[in-house]
């Protein structure tokens, strides 16, 4: 029973973090990210700011915070480690990109158009660029610690940092791209595209 005390508590735990970042998102669109402050986000989600700090610590996690570097590092670890780094970094990129818009078995559209403003928000607003750059190195983390484990070797995590790094430059390129179309291509073969266009056509 405490089992699934503690599973229904991170469901009912994801679901208001859930609740509370799709009006956050949608406020700073419709009304600018520095206008909008935490209490007018707690207020349209129906808690108290208290509530919003304990999920999100700061104004920025609201944007950017997401299940991605645990996507990406599970699809890595479920990877083979016969295949080259760049390899197994990149399918994980393309197909948590893949799950991310495909809606779980929700509306993909909505997802999609979520992500789509989430990611607008990143790009345009000067405080979340900066914070941006502390997730993609919490992200590079990830891929590397799910690469190599308990590894110490430095030579072998130094290219396990080099492969992350330049897979993610290239997913950075595509999500731009994505933004940029409005969505209209689909994310997870845009990033393929731009893994393909950095490492060669039999990288994913």
């Amino acid at each position: 029973m405490p089992d699934q005390h503690s599973t229904l508590r991170a469901q009912r735990r994801s679901e208001t973090q859930r609740v509370i970042q799709a009006h956050a998102v949608r406020l700073f669109t419709e009304r600018g990210y520095d206008a909008t402050t935490v209490t007018d986000v707690a207020e349209a989600a129906g808690v108290s700011p208290m509530t919003v700090y304990r999920h999100f610590p700061t104004k920025e996690d609201l944007v950017l915070v997401d299940q991605h570097g645990r996507l990406v590092a599970e699809r890595i670890a479920a990877s083979s480690a016969a295949q080259p780094l760049v390899r197994r970094i990149g399918g994980a990129l393309v197909g948590s990109a893949a799950t991310l818009t495909g809606g779980h078995g929700d509306d993909p559209t909505a997802n999609k158009r979520f992500l789509l403003a989430r990611l607008r928000l990143m790009i345009s607003t000067p405080a979340l660029r900066a914070k941006h750059l502390d997730n993609h190195y919490a992200l590079q983390k990830a891929i590397v610690d799910a690469l190599e484990g308990d590894a110490t070797d430095p030579d072998t995590v130094f290219h396990a940092q080099v492969a992350a790094s330049a897979c993610l430059a290239a997913m950075h390129t595509a999500l731009v791209r994505w933004a940029e179309d409005d969505g209209r291509t689909e994310l997870s073969g845009l990033i393929a595209k731009a893994l393909a266009a950095a490492f060669g056509d039999d990288i994913v």
